[in-house]
């Protein structure tokens, strides 16, 4: 049976993950510099020991309001082949290794905001993981 190892988090009550293979590190709330007239989900740039990543916020992106107990905030750093991003997200989960025959494609529940940067979902036995496509996200900011 195939698996895909997952690193997973939360944006406000929903359980994320990203494909463990695209995650580079995990960090604490850094030094961001902000970057004028972009967007509210771009939170800045963020430098890691000389590399440039852009900060994502998941909660702007995702359009999900602001939470009144603001946790601090941690960075997920994703690489693909030629970006660096640093997803902004409420809290860490854990590593979770999931068989292929559990992944089902996005319900079309899901807001479109949401939607539009997933490749579906995995059914755990109390939640839902939500899979986010990093690549999908790294096109959008490159429009």
């Amino acid at each position: 049976m195939n698996t895909n190892q997952f690193s997973t988090f939360w944006v406000d009550e929903c359980l994320y993950g990203v494909n463990i293979k695209m995650v580079q590190e995990i960090t604490k709330s850094m030094t961001v510099t902000e970057v004028p007239l972009a967007p509210d989900y771009i939170k800045g740039l963020i430098n890691l020991r000389g590399q440039i990543a852009t900060a994502v916020g998941l909660r702007e992106l995702f359009k999900i309001p602001a939470s009144e107990k603001e946790n601090g905030k941690i960075n997920v750093v994703c690489k693909s082949e030629t970006y660096l991003l640093s997803l902004v997200v409420d809290e860490v989960g854990d590593v979770l290794e999931l068989e292929d025959n559990l992944f089902e494609l996005t319900p079309e529940t899901v807001s479109p905001e949401v939607s539009k940067f997933m490749t579906g979902v995995y059914k755990l036995p109390n939640n839902l993981l939500s899979v986010v496509d990093i690549q999908k996200i790294i096109d959008f900011l490159n429009v």
